[in-house]
This record gives structure tokens, C-alpha cells and sequence, in this order.
């Protein structure tokens, strides 16, 4: 078992930032991929980025050279450097957690971000 606990969402201006942090505990020696995902109000959940063990990193499209993704195997901790807000990335953010040999999904409850004038 995983808890995943976030941080850091809130309301800001177009162009601002802010970073998100992922708190897991439980299990996690065996815990692979981290990331996060987002959902806006009548669209699926989507991967905005992803860290393996190792550091290597993915990034959605649209989030590629504004947000960065790191890792701290030490604090256990997986945070979202989020730049250049735009309204589109207004959403629910949710840290993510790939664990065992079955990848199996541990998922946190999510954190607003809002992006508004």
C-alpha cells in the first residue's frame, strides 16, 4: 500500500507559477514511476509528466519547456515546477505512482490549480 498526499495548488495569474509537491509513504521501496496527471472539467485525466527511478523524464506536449518534474528518492517526495501558467492548464492535479512488479496505480485526491485573471 501507498499514500500519496499533494501540495501546493491554488489560484494564479496567467504567466505566473507554482509547484506542486507529492508526499508518498507506506510501501515505497517498491514504488517505480512517479508523475502527474491533471483533469479539467469535461475531459479525461492526461499525463502532464512522468520520472522513473532513474531521473528520466516525460512531459506532455504542451507543458514541454514550462513545467519540470522532480524527484527526491531520499524525502520520498515527487514535486511539479509549473512556469508560465496558462488558463488551460486550469485542472485538478494528480500525483500518480506505478508500484511493483505490476505497475499497479496508487493515485493521491488531487489538487486544484486554477489559472485566471
Amino acid at each position: 500500500q501507498v499514500q500519496l498526499v499533494e501540495s501546493g495548488g491554488g489560484l494564479v495569474q496567467p504567466g505566473g507559477s507554482l509547484r506542486l509537491s507529492c508526499a508518498a509513504s507506506g510501501s515505497i521501496f517498491s514504488i517505480n514511476d512517479m508523475g502527474w496527471y491533471r483533469q479539467a472539467p469535461g475531459k479525461q485525466r492526461e499525463l502532464v509528466a512522468a520520472i522513473t527511478r532513474g531521473g528520466s523524464t516525460n512531459y506532455e506536449d504542451s507543458v514541454r519547456g514550462r513545467f519540470a518534474i522532480s524527484r527526491d528518492s531520499a524525502k520520498n517526495t515527487v514535486s511539479l515546477q509549473m512556469n508560465s501558467l496558462k488558463p488551460e492548464d486550469t485542472a485538478v492535479y494528480y500525483c500518480n505512482a506505478l508500484w511493483g512488479l505490476q505497475r499497479r496505480p496508487y493515485w493521491g485526491q488531487g489538487t486544484q490549480v486554477t489559472v485566471s485573471s
